[in-house]
C-alpha cells in the first residue's frame, strides 16, 4: 500500500501525460487507427507516425529492441514539399504468404510472407501522399505512392530530392564504399559510422575519371552494419524501375544514413521526373541475428513483382570460360590491330575444344567485333555497330562448331559506355544473336557514360530495357559496369548476374584486392543479387605475361601494411575453389587460362560445382573473416562446401548432419595444405578422399586469404 501511495502522483501525471498524446495524435489522423505493423513471427515491427507538423516519419523494431530511430519521410519537388502538413485520412493493413519457385536460385522454394500497413496521407492543399511498410521475419521494406488527384491522370512530378532517414540507434560497425554516382568498383572499408569519409577516393583512385561522388560523407548500397550488441543490418533498395538509384549521405555525428538520389547529368538539381499515379522502389532495411542469415535473406526478391516471363525452358544456368582473361594479363588484346588479337577463330575453337573436354558448358568471345582500336575517352560513339566480325573471327562458323561440341557462345556487347548507339544498334544486335542461335550476352558500359550518370534515372531505364528487350529475344544478360541489383531477377529471371563491385579483373592490372575483400562481398553487393566476380584463378602471382605493372591505388590508404605493388591474386588456390560456393551466381566462370588448368588436379572441383541449388545454408559466418556455405544441387544426390578467410586463419568446424541418414558418400576435399602460403607459395593444396556419413565431424584449418572447397557424391 505504500508503495502504490507513493508511486501515485507519478502515475498520474503519465496516464494524464497519455492522454494528451492520444488527443494530439487523434487530431492529426481523424480516427483512431493502428499504424504499426509486427511481422508474421511477432518479433519484427514498424511503427509509423506524424510530428506535430505533420511530418511522416517511422521507427523499427526487433524483439522490442529499437534497430531504426523515429527516422523521417518526404520528397521535396518542384511544386510541393512533401515533408510536412500531413494528416492521416486511413490506415489499412492486409496479410500475405505464398511460396513461390525461382527459374534458378540459392533455393528451390521461396516463403514470402509479409503483413503490410498503407498509410494515406493528405495534406490541406488535397495532395495526396501513400506510404506502403512490409514486414518481414528478417527486415523491413516501404516504398511511396504519389496517386492522382485528376480523373485523367498523367501529372507531371519533378522530385528535386528524397529525405528518406535510417537514423541507427550508436556508432556501429560499418562495410562501406563511397557513395557515387557513377561507379561501384571500390574497394570495401570497415570503420564506425563517424568515420565514414571518402577523401582518398577522390584523389588517388584510378578511375577518378568515372567518379562522381557528392558528398565526402556517403556510402552505396547495400551498407551493412553490425550492432554492439550484435545484430546485423543492411540498407539498400529493391525493384529499382524508373527512378535513380539511390545512394546515402551520412551524418557522422548523429549516426543518420539519408537518400541521395542521383541526379540528372543534363539537368542538374533534378532527380527524377514521373507521370502520376507512381511508385517507388522499396527502401530496405534487412535484420539478422548472426551474419549467414543475412546471406540468405530473400528480403529483396520478395519485394519484386514474380515472373512475367511465360515460357523459361530456354534459362539454363552454367559454367563457362572467356577469351578475356588472357587479354587482361596482356597474352592478347580485345584490338585485332595490335597484333595480338585474342577472338580469332582458331582461338574460339581452341577454347571451345577444353570446354567441351571438361564439361564447361559456354564460351564468352570479347573483341570479335570491329571498332576496338577506334575507341577513345573523347570519342566512343558509333565505333560499334555489334554485327561486323573482324576479318580473322568467322562468327557464324564458331557458333556452329560450338553446336556441334555441345558448347554455347556468350557474345559480347561492350557499348564504351554510348548508351545512344548501343540502343540505336540494340535490337538489330539481338535479332542477330538470336537468329545464329546464341542464348546469352554479356554487356559492358566501361567509362564514363555519355551524357548520362551512371545511376541517373535515364540510364536506370536503359538498363531495364536490356533486360527486357533481351527476354523477347530469348537472351540471358549478364551486365557489366551495372546498375546495382536490386531483385528484378525475379520478374526477369534470364536477368543471370552482373558486376557492380569490385571484382577479379581488378588482381589483373592493379595491385589488387585485398585479402578481406572477397569476406565482405557475402554480406554487401551478393545481398542485391548474383555476382558474376569470375573465380578460379589458379595462376595466382600472374608472372608469365605481366612485363610491367601499372601502380593503381586499390587498398585503403588507412591500412598500415600494403602488400607488394604487383598485379597477382591475393588468396590461395583453394580460397578460389571456395568461391565457387561461397559467391552465388547462376553462371559462374572458370576465369583462368586453358593453359593454368591442364593437368591440375584441383580443375576437377570446377568441373564438378554445380550452379543451380536445391537449399543453402551457412554453416559459419563473420563480416570480413571468414563463412562457410554448404549447398545441395538441385536435382541430384550432391552436396558442396566452401569455405574462405580473410586476412586471418580460421578453423571450420563441419558437421554433415544436412545429409541423408543410414548412407555412407564419397566426400573429396581440396584445401590449403601444410606449406601454403599466400604470398610465397599460393598455390599449394592438398585433396583428400574420405567417406562421409551424417554423423561424421571434421574440422578443417584455412589458412590466412585461404580456403577449402568439399564435394559430396553419392
Amino acid at each position: 500500500m505504500r508503495f502504490i501511495t507513493y508511486f501515485y502522483p507519478y502515475m498520474r501525471i503519465l496516464f494524464l501525460l497519455s492522454i494528451l498524446s492520444v488527443l494530439m495524435f487523434s487530431a492529426c489522423t481523424k480516427k483512431n487507427l493502428d499504424t504499426s505493423v509486427l511481422s508474421p513471427d511477432d518479433k519484427v515491427q514498424v511503427h509509423f507516425s506524424l510530428s506535430e507538423q505533420g511530418e511522416p516519419r517511422y521507427d523499427v523494431y526487433k524483439k522490442g529492441k529499437t534497430i531504426i530511430k523515429t527516422s523521417k519521410l518526404g520528397f521535396q519537388t518542384t511544386t510541393f514539399d512533401y515533408t510536412k502538413g500531413f494528416t492521416i485520412e486511413d490506415a489499412v493493413s492486409r496479410d500475405f504468404s505464398e511460396v513461390w519457385k525461382p527459374v534458378w536460385g540459392q533455393q528451390q522454394e521461396v516463403k514470402n510472407e509479409y503483413r503490410e500497413l498503407t498509410v494515406k496521407l493528405k495534406n490541406s492543399e488535397g495532395k495526396l501522399l501513400n506510404i506502403i511498410f512490409r514486414a518481414f521475419n528478417d527486415g523491413v521494406g516501404f516504398r511511396y505512392e504519389f496517386p492522382s488527384v485528376k480523373e485523367t491522370g498523367n501529372e507531371e512530378l519533378i522530385i528535386l530530392d528524397e529525405m528518406t532517414e535510417f537514423r541507427q540507434t550508436a556508432d556501429h560497425t560499418t562495410w562501406w564504399t563511397p557513395g557515387c554516382w557513377d561507379n561501384d568498383e571500390y574497394p570495401y572499408t570497415e570503420s564506425e559510422i563517424s568515420k565514414i569519409d571518402v577523401t582518398y577516393f577522390l584523389g588517388e583512385y584510378p578511375y577518378s575519371n568515372v567518379t562522381s561522388i557528392p558528398e565526402i560523407q556517403g556510402v552505396n548500397t547495400p551498407v551493412t552494419m553490425k550492432t554492439k550488441s550484435g545484430d546485423y543490418i543492411s540498407i539498400h533498395e529493391a525493384a529499382l524501375v524508373n527512378f535513380p538509384g539511390m545512394s546515402l549521405s551520412v551524418d557522422i555525428n548523429n549516426f543518420t544514413f539519408r537518400s541521395n538520389l542521383a541526379e540528372k547529368e543534363l539537368k542538374r538539381g533534378v532527380k527524377a521526373e514521373v507521370q502520376l499515379p507512381f511508385k517507388t522502389p522499396w527502401r530496405t532495411v534487412q535484420i539478422a541475428e548472426n551474419a549467414g542469415d543475412l546471406t540468405l535473406s530473400y528480403l529483396i526478391y520478395n519485394l519484386n513483382e514474380p515472373n512475367v516471363l511465360e515460357n523459361t525452358d530456354w534459362i539454363k544456368p552454367m559454367k563457362y570460360m572467356g577469351i578475356w582473361w588472357e587479354m587482361n594479363v596482356g597474352k592478347s588484346d580485345w584490338s585485332k590491330a595490335s597484333g595480338k588479337h585474342g577472338a580469332t577463330t582458331e582461338n574460339a575453337k581452341y577454347y571451345i575444344d577444353f570446354c567441351a573436354e571438361n564439361r564447361i558448358e559456354g564460351l564468352l568471345i570479347e573483341g570479335w567485333n570491329t571498332g576496338w582500336e577506334n575507341w577513345t575517352d573523347d570519342d566512343r560513339e558509333g565505333i560499334f555497330d555489334f554485327k561486323t566480325p573482324y576479318s580473322d573471327f568467322d562468327l557464324k562458323g564458331v557458333v556452329e562448331y560450338a553446336r556441334e561440341k555441345g558448347v554455347e557462345i556468350i557474345g559480347h556487347h561492350e557499348t564504351a559506355a554510348a548508351v545512344e548507339t548501343y540502343e540505336r544498334h540494340m535490337d538489330a544486335a539481338y535479332d542477330l544473336y538470336e537468329k545464329l542461335g546464341i542464348k546469352s550476352v554479356k554487356t559492358g558500359y566501361v567509362g564514363k557514360i555519355l551524357n548520362y550518370r551512371h545511376y541517373e534515372q535515364e540510364m536506370v531505364n536503359h538498363y531495364n530495357k536490356t533486360m527486357m528487350e533481351t527476354a523477347k529475344h530469348r537472351i540471358m544478360l549478364d551486365i557489366h559496369e551495372p546498375i546495382k541489383q536490386t531483385g528484378l531477377s525475379r520478374t526477369y529471371p534470364n536477368l543471370m548476374g552482373g558486376e557492380g563491385m569490385r571484382g577479379q579483373e581488378f588482381n589483373a592490372w592493379s595491385d589488387g584486392n585485398k585479402p578481406s575483400h572477397n569476406v565482405i562481398l557475402p554480406f554487401t553487393r551478393m545481398l542485391a543479387g548474383p555476382m558474376d566476380f569470375t573465380p578460379g584463378i589458379f595462376d595466382l602471382k600472374l608472372e608469365k605475361y605481366k612485363s610491367s605493372v601499372t601502380k593503381v591505388a586499390g587498398f585503403d590508404a588507412r591500412d598500415d601494411a600494403k602488400p607488394p605493388v604487383v598485379s597477382r591474386v591475393y588468396s590461395t588456390l583453394a580460397h578460389q575453389l571456395g568461391l565457387y560456393v561461397v559467391f552465388y551466381s547462376p553462371i559462374q566462370m572458370a576465369a583462368d587460362l586453358p593453359e593454368n588448368y591442364e593437368g591440375n588436379a584441383a580443375f576437377q572441383f570446377i568441373k564438378d560445382v554445380a550452379v543451380d541449388w536445391e537449399w543453402s545454408k551457412v554453416i559459419d559466418a563473420e563480416i570480413a573473416s571468414h563463412i562457410v556455405t554448404v549447398r545441395k544441387e538441385k536435382g541430384a544426390e550432391r552436396w558442396f562446401i566452401g569455405g574462405i578467410t580473410g586476412d586471418k586463419s580460421k578453423e571450420a568446424v563441419l558437421s554433415f548432419d544436412f545429409l541423408p541418414k543410414n548412407k555412407t558418400f564419397k566426400a573429396i576435399l581440396y584445401r590449403d595444405g601444410a606449406k601454403t602460403e599466400m604470398v610465397k607459395n599460393p598455390t599449394a593444396y592438398e585433396i583428400e578422399e574420405f567417406e562421409v556419413k551424417s554423423d561424421t565431424k571434421r574440422t578443417i584449418l584455412m589458412k590466412p586469404a585461404g580456403g577449402f572447397a568439399i564435394s559430396i557424391i553419392e
